[in-house]
């Protein structure tokens, strides 16, 4: 049976890697692939049969056969019709001439040297050998470009040292979709299908959620909309299963059918550039994924196998997932995990999130806040609106969510962060990540060491700082997953995403008027940096705060669940710094606007490097002094 090859990229010189493609001849068929370069065997560096790397380093100019054959197992044939049994294929292809290197130039240099030193030795008159050493170099240097008979200038250009694929990439890549199909835009898509417009999918969105529930959210929605009037809590209670059915639709790497989620949505133009493979597709970053979650399903992160394989031991019946009130690992956490961090909470706690909605609430219920007048004296929402009644739930609702002492325990807890203001208590923690901060700005620091490497192209970069650093950071965190690591951060971001959603409502963006010229990323950005103003709280915008909750949360996800405990390859390493490069670069620019620390400085002093492990209440408790200094003065 003929079989197709495809190879990219079509214009090859020397030195390429060419990527080799074929099909099976039976999709439902495993097949022994046999690639050859003319009569010569070449020797597959990756593990997937039917894609093929070539490096064509050291081939010379010319035209050559790439053929390949497929062959099925003897012992698997029986059951397959003969003409599927087999494949064969071949193609042709074109080796150019490269361009010149740094390489080629050193080479030529040091035979341009030899010729010198045997033009002095032969000097006498004695040229029997010189003329074989002209000979060399000149055919050395025919062998680039052919000669146009002109002499032109020569041009070099020094290039970035090359980049190895690693198995890892397909995670980074799902990490950040995931990351991006669960923040508040597409939140906010999602409820007005849901809940306002009353549909259950379409185009981009999830499938089926108004069956979800008991009873289903479907009904529920259409009990409420047939009721004579609505009162009470339970349009906000609505509001609160239709959060978190979307966040429940979201987790994991790939769906059921082993696909990557709203793949569609990927840009994969994007994905390329990141990653430095080009062409690329959805097929394959799939592919790549699988190949790095394993063979068996259900498809599992390696550190997760890790873990339970070193608590119930390979193949223990206590490793299968199971309800609550079984023996063995609760159902779905194992093989399908949230990918959410606190972080992202505690950043948009310290950018003033809750406390806003706080204030909102307490003016709500005609309590003043104190002082000699009240910022929102004139907020006054009418019964007709719907707000009214949601925020009517909202805060009877209270006694149901996370307190501020709850979550500021556990920002503790998971990386040793804290907050500072008046409803935070004396903390006592019985389990602090003190080194946590420390381990994770090291990490950024020694990354921009690495990116200052890197564009250096007379330089190789060294990745081993990068992946120690990686590892003391990875096993830190793996230190606060326990206890509410489970269900408190899910649960603080279905809180958090409601309340961006009540503030992006226009009854609140009619009342905190911001500045309509200031650009914000999500609706309720703007009402936040109004409520600072008007209650004289941090001048530092919004846009800062979320800008690191979305990254940090994106580059600890990386860090927490790659397995970094078993990598010995700087590659990975550079290959996770390359990846997350605008988003560990935007982290740092967004810490340094929001505390005043630049953590990709070196610090000269002890004193200065001593205020990067400082708390970030610490640096935003010293601005706001600053700030109200500057502002009595004024």
């Amino acid at each position: 049976m003929k079989i197709d090859i495809d190879y990219n990229p079509k214009d090859i010189n020397e030195g390429t890697v060419v990527r080799l493609v074929t099909s099976a001849p039976s999709a439902n068929h495993n097949y022994k692939y046999t690639w050859m370069l003319d009569e010569n065997l070449i020797v597959n560096p990756v593990s997937d049969p039917g894609l093929c790397l070539l490096d064509t380093t050291g081939l010379q100019p010319g035209s050559y056969k790439i053929s390949v054959r497929a062959e099925l197992d003897p012992a698997d044939q029986e059951n397959v019709p003969r003409g599927a049994r087999q494949g064969e294929g071949e193609t042709a292809l074109s080796v150019q001439p490269r361009s010149l290197s740094s390489y080629d130039l050193d080479r030529l240099t040091t035979e341009a040297k030899e010729f010198a030193q045997y033009l002095k030795h032969n000097f006498d008159g004695k040229m029997e050998s010189l003329t074989k050493e002209v000979s060399k170099v000149a055919s050395g240097v025919g062998g680039f470009a052919p000669s146009s008979g002109v002499r032109q200038p020569l041009k070099v250009a020094l290039q970035r040292s090359s980049t190895a694929q690693t198995g890892d990439q397909a995670l980074w890549i799902a990490i950040r979709h995931h990351t991006e199909m669960i923040g508040f835009n597409r939140y906010s898509e999602f409820i007005d299908l849901v809940l306002c417009r009353g549909q259950d999918s379409e185009q981009g969105a999830l499938p089926g959620p108004l069956n979800l529930g008991s009873p289903p959210l479907g009904d529920r929605r259409d009990d409420l909309n047939n009721r004579p009037t609505i009162h009470g809590v339970d349009a906000y209670e609505l509001l609160r299963t239709a959060t978190e059915i979307f966040l429940i639709l979201e987790c994991g790497l790939l769906d059921k059918s082993g696909k990557i989620r709203h793949g569609e949505t990927l840009n994969i133009t994007e994905e390329e550039s990141r990653l430095d493979i080009s062409p690329l597709n959805l097929d394959e970053i799939t592919l790549l994924l699988k190949q790095y979650l394993g063979p068996s399903q259900p498809f599992t992160l390696p550190y997760l196998k890790r873990i339970v394989n070193a608590l119930f031991g390979i193949g223990s019946a206590r490793s299968e997932e199971k309800l609550p009130y079984c023996e063995g690992i609760l159902k779905n956490r194992f093989s399908c995990p949230s990918l959410i961090e606190l972080i992202w909470s505690y950043w948009h706690e310290e950018g003033m999130l809750a406390q806003t909605m706080n204030a909102i609430a307490l003016r709500f219920q005609n309590r003043h806040r104190g002082g000699d007048r009240d910022p929102l004296a004139h907020l006054e929402i009418d019964p007709l609106q719907s707000l009214n009644n949601l925020f009517w739930g909202y805060i009877q609702n209270e006694q149901k969510r996370l307190s501020v002492p709850r979550r500021a325990y556990e920002y503790d807890h998971h990386y040793g962060l804290t907050l500072y203001g008046k409803a935070v208590p004396t903390m006592r923690s019985a389990d602090s990540r003190s080194k946590f901060l420390e381990s994770f700005h090291n990490l950024l620091y020694r990354t921009s060491v690495f990116y200052h490497e890197d564009a250096d192209t007379t330089v190789i970069a060294d990745g081993f700082p990068l992946l120690t650093a990686l590892r003391e950071t990875h096993l830190l965190l793996a230190e606060g997953a326990h206890n509410q690591f489970g269900d408190l951060p899910w649960t603080a971001r279905v809180e958090m995403l409601i309340e961006q959603w009540l503030l992006a409502r226009p009854e609140l963006r009619e009342f905190l008027r911001g500045r309509a010229m200031v650009p914000y990323k999500e609706a309720w950005m703007g009402q936040v940096d109004t409520m600072k103003k008007l209650q004289g709280w941090t001048d530092t915008t919004i846009t800062h705060f979320s800008d690191l909750g979305v990254w940090g949360e994106q580059i600890l996800l990386s860090i927490r669940y790659g397995d970094w405990i078993d990598v010995n390859d700087q590659e990975q390493a550079k290959n996770w710094a390359r990846y997350w490069r605008p988003e560990i670069q935007g982290y740092i620019h967004a810490y340094r606007a929001a505390t005043g620390v630049d953590l990709a400085v070196e610090p000269v002093a002890a004193e200065k490097a001593s205020e990067r492990y400082f708390q970030p209440s610490t640096h935003l408790r010293n601005r706001l002094v600053e700030q109200q200094k500057g502002s009595r003065r004024a």
